[in-house]
């Protein structure tokens, strides 16, 4: 008897991991959004895989070129992390186009939400 529920628990502790390894918080996809930055609107590309954030990339924007550079090389990696735009802070010097960037990523996060 003990040996059947043995089994049985390891059956469901496998069920369970499986599960949870599986899936993440988004859907799968590519998923858009906007935000404004200091001089212009900013539209990024959000690719969702496997439920988690695999890529963000900045698809338009007119911002300056070094301020933008910036945001891409420290913040986007930051948001990949911490697999949301939850406690990514603004780069300094960039304030506007990183609020821009985040405020993208999270409109199009909400579209990926299960």
């Amino acid at each position: 008897m003990k040996k059947i529920v043995n089994i049985f628990a390891a059956a469901a502790l496998t069920a369970v991991l499986l599960v949870g390894c599986s899936s993440g918080k988004y859907k799968d996809g590519t998923y858009e959004g906007t935000g404004r930055g200091a001089s212009s609107d900013i539209k990024v590309s959000v690719q969702v895989e496997k439920g988690k954030i695999k890529d963000v990339k900045l698809v338009e924007q007119k911002e300056t070129k070094t301020l933008v550079e910036g945001v891409q090389q420290n913040m986007i990696p930051d948001i990949i992390k911490k697999q949301g735009t939850d406690g990514v802070e603004a780069i300094s010097g960039a304030t506007n186009s990183s609020k821009g960037v985040l405020e993208a990523v999270s409109k199009a996060l909400e579209q990926a939400k299960k």
